[in-house]
Protein backbone atom coordinates (compact mmCIF):
# COMPACT_ATOMS: atom_id res chain seq x y z
CA UNK A 1 0.00 0.00 0.00
CA UNK A 2 1.58 3.03 -1.08
CA UNK A 3 2.15 5.54 1.82
CA UNK A 4 -0.86 7.74 3.23
CA UNK A 5 -1.33 9.97 6.60
CA UNK A 6 -2.08 6.60 8.34
CA UNK A 7 1.07 5.18 7.36
CA UNK A 8 3.38 6.60 10.18
CA UNK A 9 0.82 6.24 13.08
CA UNK A 10 0.36 2.22 12.54
CA UNK A 11 4.00 2.09 12.30
CA UNK A 12 4.16 3.21 15.59
CA UNK A 13 1.36 1.73 17.41
CA UNK A 14 2.90 -1.54 15.95
CA UNK A 15 6.48 -0.95 17.42
CA UNK A 16 6.22 -2.31 20.86
CA UNK A 17 7.60 -2.32 23.70
CA UNK A 18 6.92 -4.98 25.58
CA UNK A 19 8.30 -4.45 29.14
CA UNK A 20 6.21 -3.18 32.43
CA UNK A 21 8.27 -0.23 34.00
CA UNK A 22 8.37 2.22 36.97
CA UNK A 23 10.58 5.44 37.17
CA UNK A 24 10.23 7.14 40.26
CA UNK A 25 11.49 10.85 40.64
CA UNK A 26 11.39 11.29 36.93
CA UNK A 27 14.21 14.27 35.55
CA UNK A 28 11.80 17.25 34.48
CA UNK A 29 12.62 20.18 32.46
CA UNK A 30 11.10 23.66 33.49
CA UNK A 31 8.87 23.38 36.80
CA UNK A 32 5.59 21.44 37.05
CA UNK A 33 2.95 24.29 38.53
CA UNK A 34 2.57 23.54 42.12
CA UNK A 35 -1.74 23.37 42.06
CA UNK A 36 -1.26 20.50 39.89
CA UNK A 37 -1.83 16.90 41.96
CA UNK A 38 -3.25 13.51 40.51
CA UNK A 39 -2.44 11.40 37.83
CA UNK A 40 -2.49 11.12 34.10
CA UNK A 41 -3.50 7.86 32.75
CA UNK A 42 -3.35 6.49 29.66
CA UNK A 43 -4.09 3.78 27.23
CA UNK A 44 -3.02 1.95 24.24
CA UNK A 45 -2.08 -1.06 22.45
CA UNK A 46 0.50 -2.89 21.46
CA UNK A 47 1.27 -7.08 20.64
CA UNK A 48 2.40 -8.66 23.14
CA UNK A 49 2.86 -11.82 20.87
CA UNK A 50 2.74 -11.32 16.87
CA UNK A 51 -1.17 -11.27 15.30
CA UNK A 52 -2.38 -14.26 14.14
CA UNK A 53 -2.56 -12.60 10.59
CA UNK A 54 -0.34 -9.80 9.47
CA UNK A 55 -2.95 -7.86 7.95
CA UNK A 56 -5.54 -7.67 11.56
CA UNK A 57 -5.83 -4.19 13.04
CA UNK A 58 -3.68 -2.52 15.73
CA UNK A 59 -6.70 -2.22 17.64
CA UNK A 60 -6.98 -6.12 18.27
CA UNK A 61 -3.27 -5.49 19.89
CA UNK A 62 -2.88 -5.67 24.29
CA UNK A 63 -4.10 -3.33 26.19
CA UNK A 64 -1.29 -1.27 27.95
CA UNK A 65 -1.88 1.32 30.70
CA UNK A 66 0.40 3.97 32.13
CA UNK A 67 0.24 6.62 34.56
CA UNK A 68 2.31 10.08 35.46
CA UNK A 69 1.49 10.82 38.97
CA UNK A 70 2.29 14.61 39.63
CA UNK A 71 1.95 16.22 43.01
CA UNK A 72 4.65 18.44 44.92
CA UNK A 73 6.02 19.12 41.72
CA UNK A 74 7.59 15.67 41.10
CA UNK A 75 6.79 12.58 39.02
CA UNK A 76 6.54 8.82 38.80
CA UNK A 77 5.73 6.68 36.03
CA UNK A 78 4.31 3.30 35.72
CA UNK A 79 3.14 0.90 33.12
CA UNK A 80 1.47 -2.22 32.80
CA UNK A 81 -0.04 -4.74 30.63
CA UNK A 82 -3.75 -4.87 31.26
CA UNK A 83 -4.04 -8.37 32.11
CA UNK A 84 -7.38 -9.36 30.67
CA UNK A 85 -8.21 -13.23 29.84
CA UNK A 86 -7.43 -12.83 26.45
CA UNK A 87 -3.61 -11.76 27.43
CA UNK A 88 -3.39 -14.44 30.39
CA UNK A 89 -4.40 -17.61 27.72
CA UNK A 90 -2.01 -16.19 25.74
CA UNK A 91 0.61 -15.91 28.01
CA UNK A 92 -0.29 -19.92 29.26
CA UNK A 93 0.14 -20.76 25.60
CA UNK A 94 3.01 -18.73 24.99
CA UNK A 95 1.72 -17.96 21.30
CA UNK A 96 -1.22 -15.68 19.50
CA UNK A 97 -4.75 -17.39 20.23
CA UNK A 98 -7.10 -15.29 18.78
CA UNK A 99 -7.96 -14.35 14.99
CA UNK A 100 -9.04 -11.33 13.35
CA UNK A 101 -10.74 -8.25 15.05
CA UNK A 102 -13.65 -9.13 16.83
CA UNK A 103 -14.12 -12.26 14.92
CA UNK A 104 -14.05 -15.04 16.70
CA UNK A 105 -14.78 -17.61 13.78
CA UNK A 106 -10.97 -17.30 12.90
CA UNK A 107 -9.91 -17.91 17.09
CA UNK A 108 -7.53 -21.02 17.26
CA UNK A 109 -9.65 -24.24 18.38
CA UNK A 110 -7.92 -23.97 21.85
CA UNK A 111 -10.77 -21.40 22.65
CA UNK A 112 -13.79 -22.65 23.74
CA UNK A 113 -15.74 -19.52 24.61
CA UNK A 114 -14.68 -17.56 21.55
CA UNK A 115 -17.90 -15.41 21.21
CA UNK A 116 -18.20 -14.42 24.78
CA UNK A 117 -17.02 -10.77 24.40
CA UNK A 118 -14.91 -10.80 27.61
CA UNK A 119 -13.00 -13.95 26.31
CA UNK A 120 -11.35 -11.59 23.38
CA UNK A 121 -11.75 -8.03 24.99
CA UNK A 122 -8.06 -6.22 25.24
CA UNK A 123 -9.05 -3.59 26.95
CA UNK A 124 -7.00 -0.84 25.24
CA UNK A 125 -8.44 1.98 24.25
CA UNK A 126 -9.65 4.44 27.16
CA UNK A 127 -9.04 5.29 30.62
CA UNK A 128 -12.04 5.96 32.75
CA UNK A 129 -12.21 7.33 36.59
CA UNK A 130 -15.69 7.65 38.20
CA UNK A 131 -17.55 6.73 41.50
CA UNK A 132 -13.61 6.66 42.83
CA UNK A 133 -12.20 4.14 40.78
CA UNK A 134 -10.29 3.83 37.60
CA UNK A 135 -11.36 1.41 35.04
CA UNK A 136 -9.78 0.08 31.26
CA UNK A 137 -12.45 0.66 28.18
CA UNK A 138 -12.84 -1.39 25.20
CA UNK A 139 -16.23 -1.50 23.28
CA UNK A 140 -15.75 -4.91 22.60
CA UNK A 141 -16.43 -6.02 26.08
CA UNK A 142 -16.87 -5.19 29.94
CA UNK A 143 -14.49 -2.84 31.59
CA UNK A 144 -11.82 -3.73 33.41
CA UNK A 145 -10.75 -2.55 37.30
CA UNK A 146 -7.51 -1.59 37.76
CA UNK A 147 -5.56 0.00 40.59
CA UNK A 148 -5.23 3.24 40.46
CA UNK A 149 -1.73 3.34 42.11
CA UNK A 150 -0.01 -0.34 40.90
CA UNK A 151 -1.96 -0.60 37.99
CA UNK A 152 -2.69 -4.21 38.45
CA UNK A 153 -5.83 -5.53 36.78
CA UNK A 154 -8.67 -6.33 38.93
CA UNK A 155 -10.98 -7.98 37.08
CA UNK A 156 -14.06 -7.18 34.58
CA UNK A 157 -16.71 -4.78 36.24
CA UNK A 158 -20.29 -4.82 35.32
CA UNK A 159 -21.38 -2.71 37.78
CA UNK A 160 -22.31 -4.07 40.37
CA UNK A 161 -24.34 -6.69 38.72
CA UNK A 162 -26.53 -3.78 37.30
CA UNK A 163 -25.52 -3.54 33.81
CA UNK A 164 -27.16 -5.52 30.95
CA UNK A 165 -25.20 -5.26 27.72
CA UNK A 166 -22.17 -8.08 26.76
CA UNK A 167 -20.15 -4.57 25.58
CA UNK A 168 -19.78 -0.79 26.92
CA UNK A 169 -18.54 2.05 25.44
CA UNK A 170 -15.05 3.01 25.14
CA UNK A 171 -16.51 6.39 25.89
CA UNK A 172 -19.01 6.98 28.40
CA UNK A 173 -19.75 10.49 29.41
CA UNK A 174 -19.63 12.16 32.74
CA UNK A 175 -22.23 14.71 33.58
CA UNK A 176 -20.01 17.29 36.22
CA UNK A 177 -23.30 18.49 37.83
CA UNK A 178 -24.88 15.39 39.11
CA UNK A 179 -22.16 13.38 38.83
CA UNK A 180 -23.37 10.94 36.79
CA UNK A 181 -22.45 8.37 33.63
CA UNK A 182 -24.31 8.09 30.70
CA UNK A 183 -22.87 4.95 28.67
CA UNK A 184 -23.84 2.62 26.13
CA UNK A 185 -22.96 -0.60 24.45
CA UNK A 186 -23.30 -1.78 20.54
CA UNK A 187 -24.24 -5.00 19.45
CA UNK A 188 -25.60 -5.66 23.11
CA UNK A 189 -27.04 -8.67 23.04
CA UNK A 190 -24.57 -10.68 20.56
CA UNK A 191 -22.21 -10.63 18.35
CA UNK A 192 -23.50 -8.29 15.14
CA UNK A 193 -27.11 -7.34 16.68
CA UNK A 194 -28.82 -4.94 16.27
CA UNK A 195 -29.26 -3.80 19.54
CA UNK A 196 -27.96 -0.56 21.27
CA UNK A 197 -28.07 -0.66 24.81
CA UNK A 198 -27.73 3.25 26.90
CA UNK A 199 -27.99 3.41 30.69
CA UNK A 200 -27.34 6.11 33.16
CA UNK A 201 -25.28 5.49 36.17
CA UNK A 202 -25.54 7.08 39.44
CA UNK A 203 -22.26 8.34 41.07
CA UNK A 204 -22.19 5.72 42.86
CA UNK A 205 -21.65 3.34 39.45
CA UNK A 206 -25.06 1.72 39.62
CA UNK A 207 -27.36 1.33 36.60
CA UNK A 208 -30.63 3.85 37.48
CA UNK A 209 -31.96 4.11 34.31
CA UNK A 210 -31.67 1.89 30.60
CA UNK A 211 -33.18 1.92 27.41
CA UNK A 212 -32.38 -0.71 24.54
CA UNK A 213 -33.23 0.16 20.92
CA UNK A 214 -33.10 -0.91 17.59
CA UNK A 215 -29.95 0.77 15.19
CA UNK A 216 -30.79 1.53 11.78
CA UNK A 217 -27.90 -0.69 10.62
CA UNK A 218 -25.42 -1.84 12.67
CA UNK A 219 -21.96 -0.46 12.29
CA UNK A 220 -18.85 0.62 14.69
CA UNK A 221 -20.96 3.02 17.42
CA UNK A 222 -17.53 4.57 19.12
CA UNK A 223 -18.38 7.80 20.82
CA UNK A 224 -21.12 9.69 21.88
CA UNK A 225 -22.09 13.32 23.12
CA UNK A 226 -23.84 14.47 26.20
CA UNK A 227 -26.45 17.68 26.75
CA UNK A 228 -28.20 18.26 29.86
CA UNK A 229 -31.21 16.97 27.90
CA UNK A 230 -30.14 14.50 25.56
CA UNK A 231 -27.60 11.72 24.56
CA UNK A 232 -26.69 11.92 21.06
CA UNK A 233 -25.07 8.82 19.21
CA UNK A 234 -23.40 9.38 15.91
CA UNK A 235 -22.11 6.64 13.73
CA UNK A 236 -21.94 5.44 9.77
CA UNK A 237 -20.20 3.87 7.13
CA UNK A 238 -19.10 0.91 8.83
CA UNK A 239 -21.41 -2.36 8.41
CA UNK A 240 -20.75 -5.89 9.78
CA UNK A 241 -22.69 -9.15 9.84
CA UNK A 242 -22.95 -12.83 10.70
CA UNK A 243 -21.64 -13.88 6.97
CA UNK A 244 -19.32 -11.50 7.18
CA UNK A 245 -17.93 -13.17 9.95
CA UNK A 246 -18.35 -16.96 9.06
CA UNK A 247 -16.68 -15.93 6.32
CA UNK A 248 -12.99 -15.06 7.70
CA UNK A 249 -13.16 -11.18 7.08
CA UNK A 250 -12.16 -8.93 9.54
CA UNK A 251 -15.47 -7.32 11.67
CA UNK A 252 -15.85 -3.96 9.62
CA UNK A 253 -16.12 -2.96 5.91
CA UNK A 254 -16.44 0.66 4.94
CA UNK A 255 -19.75 1.33 2.87
CA UNK A 256 -19.83 4.45 1.48
CA UNK A 257 -23.51 4.08 0.34
CA UNK A 258 -24.63 3.91 3.78
CA UNK A 259 -25.59 7.34 5.36
CA UNK A 260 -24.17 8.89 8.52
CA UNK A 261 -26.89 8.46 11.54
CA UNK A 262 -26.85 10.55 14.20
CA UNK A 263 -29.44 9.24 17.23
CA UNK A 264 -30.99 11.62 19.41
CA UNK A 265 -32.71 10.31 22.49
CA UNK A 266 -33.89 12.31 25.67
CA UNK A 267 -31.84 11.68 28.84
CA UNK A 268 -34.52 8.96 30.57
CA UNK A 269 -36.30 8.59 27.47
CA UNK A 270 -38.07 5.50 25.80
CA UNK A 271 -37.28 3.51 23.03
CA UNK A 272 -39.81 5.34 21.19
CA UNK A 273 -38.22 8.77 21.73
CA UNK A 274 -35.40 7.73 19.41
CA UNK A 275 -34.63 10.27 16.75
CA UNK A 276 -32.68 9.16 14.25
CA UNK A 277 -31.14 11.85 11.93
CA UNK A 278 -28.89 11.28 8.52
CA UNK A 279 -26.52 13.34 6.52
CA UNK A 280 -23.60 12.21 4.04
CA UNK A 281 -20.82 9.92 4.06
CA UNK A 282 -18.82 10.70 7.19
CA UNK A 283 -16.69 8.22 9.41
CA UNK A 284 -17.85 9.51 13.05
CA UNK A 285 -15.43 8.33 15.56
CA UNK A 286 -15.33 11.19 18.39
CA UNK A 287 -16.86 14.55 19.83
CA UNK A 288 -16.00 17.21 21.50
CA UNK A 289 -19.00 18.40 23.07
CA UNK A 290 -22.50 18.95 22.45
CA UNK A 291 -25.42 20.93 24.20
CA UNK A 292 -29.14 21.45 23.66
CA UNK A 293 -30.73 25.31 22.77
CA UNK A 294 -34.38 24.79 23.07
CA UNK A 295 -35.65 22.83 20.09
CA UNK A 296 -31.88 22.38 19.08
CA UNK A 297 -29.06 20.06 19.70
CA UNK A 298 -25.79 21.87 18.66
CA UNK A 299 -22.98 18.75 18.47
CA UNK A 300 -19.54 19.73 17.56
CA UNK A 301 -16.74 16.78 16.23
CA UNK A 302 -13.90 16.45 14.29
CA UNK A 303 -15.53 13.97 12.07
CA UNK A 304 -13.54 12.39 9.20
CA UNK A 305 -14.65 12.92 5.34
CA UNK A 306 -14.36 9.03 4.54
CA UNK A 307 -13.01 5.77 5.81
CA UNK A 308 -10.27 6.72 8.09
CA UNK A 309 -9.01 3.13 8.96
CA UNK A 310 -7.01 1.53 5.96
CA UNK A 311 -7.46 -2.10 7.72
CA UNK A 312 -10.88 -1.97 7.44
CA UNK A 313 -11.65 -2.44 4.03
CA UNK A 314 -13.82 -1.52 1.23
CA UNK A 315 -17.05 -3.34 0.48
CA UNK A 316 -16.77 -2.56 -2.82
CA UNK A 317 -13.08 -3.79 -3.17
CA UNK A 318 -12.07 0.10 -4.02
CA UNK A 319 -8.34 0.82 -2.26
CA UNK A 320 -8.42 2.75 0.64
CA UNK A 321 -8.23 6.31 -0.46
CA UNK A 322 -6.50 8.75 2.19
CA UNK A 323 -8.01 11.56 0.91
CA UNK A 324 -10.79 10.41 2.64
CA UNK A 325 -9.22 10.37 5.74
CA UNK A 326 -9.36 14.27 6.77
CA UNK A 327 -10.84 15.35 9.71
CA UNK A 328 -11.97 18.66 10.34
CA UNK A 329 -14.29 20.56 13.24
CA UNK A 330 -17.80 20.13 12.39
CA UNK A 331 -20.63 21.80 13.77
CA UNK A 332 -23.73 20.01 13.18
CA UNK A 333 -27.10 21.30 14.16
CA UNK A 334 -30.09 18.50 14.60
CA UNK A 335 -33.36 20.40 15.07
CA UNK A 336 -35.92 18.14 17.00
CA UNK A 337 -38.78 21.11 16.07
CA UNK A 338 -39.12 20.13 12.60
CA UNK A 339 -40.19 16.71 11.29
CA UNK A 340 -37.30 16.28 8.85
CA UNK A 341 -34.20 13.80 9.44
CA UNK A 342 -31.73 15.69 7.54
CA UNK A 343 -28.93 17.64 9.86
CA UNK A 344 -27.23 21.01 9.15
CA UNK A 345 -23.35 20.95 8.72
CA UNK A 346 -20.52 23.66 9.31
CA UNK A 347 -17.06 23.34 8.69
CA UNK A 348 -15.76 25.58 11.47
CA UNK A 349 -11.83 26.32 10.45
CA UNK A 350 -10.57 24.90 7.22
CA UNK A 351 -7.43 22.92 8.47
CA UNK A 352 -7.18 19.47 9.17
CA UNK A 353 -7.30 18.29 12.72
CA UNK A 354 -6.52 15.22 14.52
CA UNK A 355 -9.83 13.50 15.80
CA UNK A 356 -9.15 13.22 18.87
CA UNK A 357 -10.73 15.92 20.99
CA UNK A 358 -11.05 17.34 24.31
CA UNK A 359 -12.77 20.41 26.53
CA UNK A 360 -12.67 21.25 29.80
CA UNK A 361 -14.39 18.25 31.65
CA UNK A 362 -16.57 21.26 33.69
CA UNK A 363 -18.44 21.99 30.65
CA UNK A 364 -19.04 18.82 29.64
CA UNK A 365 -22.64 18.56 28.40
CA UNK A 366 -23.11 22.39 28.74
CA UNK A 367 -22.24 25.67 26.45
CA UNK A 368 -18.37 25.10 25.66
CA UNK A 369 -16.27 27.92 24.06
CA UNK A 370 -12.66 25.78 23.69
CA UNK A 371 -11.81 23.23 21.82
CA UNK A 372 -8.90 20.83 22.04
CA UNK A 373 -7.12 18.54 19.85
CA UNK A 374 -3.61 18.06 18.41
CA UNK A 375 -2.91 18.63 14.59
CA UNK A 376 -0.42 19.42 12.03
CA UNK A 377 1.04 22.60 11.46
CA UNK A 378 2.61 22.92 7.75
CA UNK A 379 4.30 26.25 8.72
CA UNK A 380 6.41 24.75 11.67
CA UNK A 381 9.77 23.31 11.20
CA UNK A 382 9.90 19.60 11.32
CA UNK A 383 12.93 17.99 11.19
CA UNK A 384 12.13 15.60 8.41
CA UNK A 385 15.56 13.99 7.85
CA UNK A 386 14.37 12.86 11.80
CA UNK A 387 10.87 12.56 12.25
CA UNK A 388 10.40 11.81 8.54
CA UNK A 389 11.96 8.86 8.62
CA UNK A 390 10.40 7.47 11.44
CA UNK A 391 7.39 9.38 12.34
CA UNK A 392 4.01 9.82 10.14
CA UNK A 393 3.89 11.91 7.02
CA UNK A 394 1.39 14.39 8.86
CA UNK A 395 2.93 14.59 12.45
CA UNK A 396 0.63 16.22 14.86
CA UNK A 397 3.39 18.84 15.95
CA UNK A 398 0.69 21.21 17.21
CA UNK A 399 -1.79 21.35 19.86
CA UNK A 400 -4.56 23.48 19.68
CA UNK A 401 -7.30 25.93 21.44
CA UNK A 402 -10.16 26.41 18.70
CA UNK A 403 -12.19 29.72 20.11
CA UNK A 404 -15.86 28.90 19.00
CA UNK A 405 -16.50 32.60 19.84
CA UNK A 406 -14.12 34.32 18.38
CA UNK A 407 -12.31 32.13 15.74
CA UNK A 408 -9.04 32.28 17.28
CA UNK A 409 -6.74 29.24 17.17
CA UNK A 410 -4.07 29.29 19.81
CA UNK A 411 -0.66 26.73 19.51
CA UNK A 412 1.56 25.10 20.89
CA UNK A 413 4.21 23.76 19.39
CA UNK A 414 6.20 20.51 20.46
CA UNK A 415 9.29 21.05 18.19
CA UNK A 416 10.94 20.09 15.47
CA UNK A 417 11.52 16.41 16.60
CA UNK A 418 8.73 16.08 17.94
CA UNK A 419 5.26 14.41 17.63
CA UNK A 420 2.13 14.27 19.65
CA UNK A 421 -0.51 12.47 21.12
CA UNK A 422 -3.45 13.09 22.84
CA UNK A 423 -4.04 15.90 24.59
CA UNK A 424 -5.55 15.87 28.09
CA UNK A 425 -7.32 18.71 30.21
CA UNK A 426 -6.05 19.43 33.72
CA UNK A 427 -8.51 22.17 35.51
CA UNK A 428 -7.19 24.46 38.10
CA UNK A 429 -8.85 24.10 41.20
CA UNK A 430 -12.24 26.33 41.04
CA UNK A 431 -11.20 27.74 37.84
CA UNK A 432 -13.51 28.98 34.83
CA UNK A 433 -13.76 27.25 31.71
CA UNK A 434 -10.19 26.73 30.11
CA UNK A 435 -8.07 27.89 33.05
CA UNK A 436 -6.19 24.96 33.11
CA UNK A 437 -3.45 22.85 31.72
CA UNK A 438 -3.10 20.88 28.72
CA UNK A 439 -0.76 17.44 29.43
CA UNK A 440 -0.10 15.23 26.72
CA UNK A 441 2.95 12.58 25.64
CA UNK A 442 5.10 13.85 22.77
CA UNK A 443 7.66 11.28 20.94
CA UNK A 444 11.11 12.42 20.52
CA UNK A 445 12.58 11.31 17.21
CA UNK A 446 15.92 13.29 18.19
CA UNK A 447 16.54 11.57 21.45
CA UNK A 448 14.16 8.04 20.88
CA UNK A 449 12.20 8.91 24.09
CA UNK A 450 8.81 10.07 25.58
CA UNK A 451 8.10 13.32 27.41
CA UNK A 452 5.00 14.54 29.15
CA UNK A 453 4.83 18.01 28.11
CA UNK A 454 2.46 20.26 30.19
CA UNK A 455 0.94 23.67 28.84
CA UNK A 456 -0.73 26.46 30.32
CA UNK A 457 -4.31 26.25 28.24
CA UNK A 458 -4.58 29.95 28.61
CA UNK A 459 -0.97 30.54 26.93
CA UNK A 460 -0.21 27.80 24.50
CA UNK A 461 1.84 30.26 22.56
CA UNK A 462 4.27 30.59 25.48
CA UNK A 463 5.20 26.84 25.13
CA UNK A 464 5.40 24.54 28.19
CA UNK A 465 6.26 25.12 31.31
CA UNK A 466 7.53 21.69 31.74
CA UNK A 467 8.71 18.21 30.66
CA UNK A 468 8.56 14.92 32.64
CA UNK A 469 11.81 12.79 30.86
CA UNK A 470 11.53 9.08 30.64
CA UNK A 471 14.60 7.64 29.09
CA UNK A 472 12.67 5.76 26.51
CA UNK A 473 9.40 5.15 24.42
CA UNK A 474 6.33 4.34 25.21
CA UNK A 475 3.47 2.74 23.78
CA UNK A 476 1.17 5.08 21.47
CA UNK A 477 -1.65 5.70 23.82
CA UNK A 478 -5.21 5.86 22.47
CA UNK A 479 -6.58 8.01 24.94
CA UNK A 480 -6.02 9.20 28.18
CA UNK A 481 -7.48 10.62 30.91
CA UNK A 482 -6.74 13.41 33.93
CA UNK A 483 -7.76 12.80 37.53
CA UNK A 484 -7.68 15.04 40.30
CA UNK A 485 -5.96 13.22 43.81
CA UNK A 486 -9.11 13.83 45.45
CA UNK A 487 -11.13 11.87 43.25
CA UNK A 488 -9.15 8.34 43.38
CA UNK A 489 -8.02 8.64 47.21
CA UNK A 490 -4.38 9.26 45.66
CA UNK A 491 -3.76 11.36 48.72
Amino acid sequence: MAENSNDGLMRTLSAATRFESQVLDCDVIGKIPADINGAFYRVGAEWFYPPKFADDAILNADGYVSSFRIRNGRVDYTGRWVRTQRFDRNREAGRQLFGYYRNPFTDDPAISDPQHPNTRTVSNTAPLVHHGKLYTLKEDGLPYLIDPLTLETQGTWDAFGTWKSETFSAHPKLDPLTGEMVSYGYEANGLASDDLYIATLNSQGRVSDSVTVKVPYVSVIHDMALTHRHVVIPFGGYVTGMERLREGKIHWGWDKTKPSVIGVIPRGGSARDMRWFEGPERCMMHTFNAVTEGDKVILYAPFFDSNFFPFFPNVDGAPFNPAGARAFIRKITLDLGKRGNNWQEEILWPMQVGDLGKVDPRVLSLPTRYLYTQFYDETKPIDRAIVGSAGPARPSNCYGRFDLETGQLDTYFAGPTHVLQECSFVPRPSGQEGDGYLVGVATNYAEDRAELVIADAQRLGEGDVARVILPFKISQQVHGVWADARELGLG
